[in-house]
């Protein structure tokens, strides 16, 4: 397998970019909807806008996927929205940064579910300070603060790293992705 991106890796990264960018404007209603609880239970779906990230880098295992897609994705959400938001970018350079961490830690090589699942986590993790930083999270009392939080982090977890990993096992066994990862000795013993 070449270390460089492809063509075709980079299309394929970029429609799903183009993909999760019209999920996380859905994604808002479904956040927006459950946020009037005021438990801070929405943070629970939290995770669904890093998994841009983590589903193209289980795709395509390659240094620069996860970034790719998850700029991507957040560039087109701002599209989509019809204005230009900086926020929105600088959250989803920082998002795609911490899934690269993690994936960089595996030496590109790990799509395993607990990999997805940490990806997810470090990723919830850098939105907390850019929460704090945009003012968010002045005014909330120490036991909601927890709770959002402590929700925000599992939804990385579950939301953003399982069920990405799940989406991806799916499409595996259409064989679609097969293009994008080396054969096993399996796929061989197969033919």
């Amino acid at each position: 397998m070449s270390k460089g991106l492809k063509l075709s890796e980079i299309l394929v990264t970029v429609l799903i970019a183009v993909v999760f960018a019209l999920i996380y404007n859905i994604w808002n209603f479904v956040y927006k909807a459950v946020q009037v609880s005021g438990l801070h239970i929405e943070e629970l779906t939290y995770g669904a806008w890093f998994m841009a990230a983590i589903v193209a880098y289980l795709i395509i295992p390659k240094a620069g996927i996860a970034l790719l897609a998850e700029f991507a994705a957040g560039a087109g959400e701002t599209i989509v929205m019809g204005r230009f938001d900086i926020a929105t970018m600088i959250y989803a350079l920082l998002q795609g940064l911490a899934c690269e961490i993690i994936f960089a830690i595996f030496k590109y090589k790990s799509r395993t579910a607990m990999v997805a699942m940490l990806a997810g986590l470090l990723a919830a993790i850098v939105t907390l300070p850019l929460d704090f930083a945009y003012g968010y999270l002045a005014e909330i009392a120490s036991w909601n603060l927890a709770l959002y939080i402590g929700f925000r982090l599992i939804s990385g977890i579950i939301v953003a790293g399982l069920l990405s990993y799940i989406i991806v096992k799916a499409l595996d066994q259409t064989g679609v992705t097969r293009l994008f990862r080396p054969s096993s000795q399996k796929d061989y013993d197969n033919l």
